[in-house]
């Protein structure tokens, strides 16, 4: 009889895959608010007050990540933070997430479950549990996790920015981008680069503290600075430059960026996977631990929203693209 870590998806069956998963499952405390999680047609959740808050992200294999790049832990970390952060973003917390995997037959079975670890050791962080799902067949793997939780105070959209506001960043930013553009040429090192795109940090406490402090508008910093900066700008409809000399370049992107040829503040102004925040702050406001000001927002000009560096336009790369 094969050992589970030898098991393909084809030999262990959908059914044996979703008994093995609920039972990963079912040895992490749900939370008091899951009524009823994996197993049935549809989990149950008992709603006590507040804003409920929703996100749906996907992760498709060779797209998003690679298989000889990230093992099936960090894939799993990496897909619950992008989700926790999208509400953290708005101000709020995530209470529970569902995840729909499909992959190759082939695909050993061992590979969903340590997905599965990975992803609930990220949800952990939060004190967010894994309720349901669902398990399908694929020419390659696809994710699609969709994240519910709620928001205490009103939530925080990207249209509130006004004119003189601070512009602010919570968590690291660059170091994912770093990475990724060492694993690009085939290299493993800087180790602490490699890892912060393989298992991101989100600043998870940031988002609320920035909406009790006041933040009018708010961002998760997945796919650029400058790009969702720009994000910002346009449903806001106003300008904002970023100061590069706010940043202190650490080490090991300013050693990236001389074995590639690259300026290391490209890292942090078009890298994304950081899932840091970016939000504005009236200008008399206090900002709250870990923030810091990058920037500032200032009126749209005749040619519309737009984002500028150190006042000037910026030629460099904005962010990842989708399509």
């Amino acid at each position: 009889m094969c050992l589970m870590s030898e098991q393909t998806l084809a030999e262990i069956g959908e059914f044996g895959l979703i008994t093995r998963i609920e039972e990963l499952v079912a040895r992490l405390a749900p939370g008091e608010q899951v009524l009823v999680g994996p197993g049935d047609d549809a989990a149950v959740l008992r709603v006590r007050n507040g804003h409920v808050v929703v996100s749906t992200d996907l992760m498709v294999e060779g797209r998003h990540f690679r298989r000889d790049w990230a093992d099936a832990a960090d894939v799993g970390h990496r897909a619950a933070a992008q989700n926790l952060s999208d509400l953290n973003a708005m101000g709020g917390r995530a209470t529970w997430l569902t995840v729909g995997f499909a992959a190759p037959p082939a695909l050993p079975a061992q590979w969903a479950l340590d997905f599965t670890r990975g992803f609930a050791e990220e949800c952990a962080l939060v004190g967010a549990g894994l309720v349901g799902g669902d398990v399908s067949s694929s020419d390659q793997i696809v994710i699609s996790v969709t994240v519910m939780g709620s928001c205490t105070v009103s939530p925080v959209l990207r249209s509130g920015a006004q004119p003189g506001e601070i512009v602010a960043l919570a968590g690291r930013q660059g170091w994912a981008a770093g990475g990724l553009a060492v694993l690009g040429r085939g290299f493993r090192s800087p180790r602490k680069l490699v890892d912060a795109y393989r298992r991101p940090e989100p600043p998870y406490d940031a988002g609320r503290a920035a909406a009790e402090a006041g933040a009018t508008a708010m961002i998760d910093v997945s796919d650029g600075l400058l790009a969702d900066a720009l994000h910002v700008a346009r449903a806001s409809g106003v300008a904002i430059d970023v100061r590069t000399e706010a940043f202190e370049v650490p080490e090991p992107l300013v050693a990236v960026g001389a074995a590639t040829g690259a300026d290391p503040m490209s890292f942090v102004l078009g890298g994304g996977d950081d899932h840091s925040l970016l939000a504005t702050f009236p200008p008399d406001a206090a900002l709250p631990e870990g923030w810091l000001e990058i920037g500032r927002v200032s009126q749209a000009s005749a040619d519309g929203p737009a984002v500028t560096v150190d006042g000037e336009p910026y030629d460099g790369p904005y962010g990842w693209t989708h399509f």
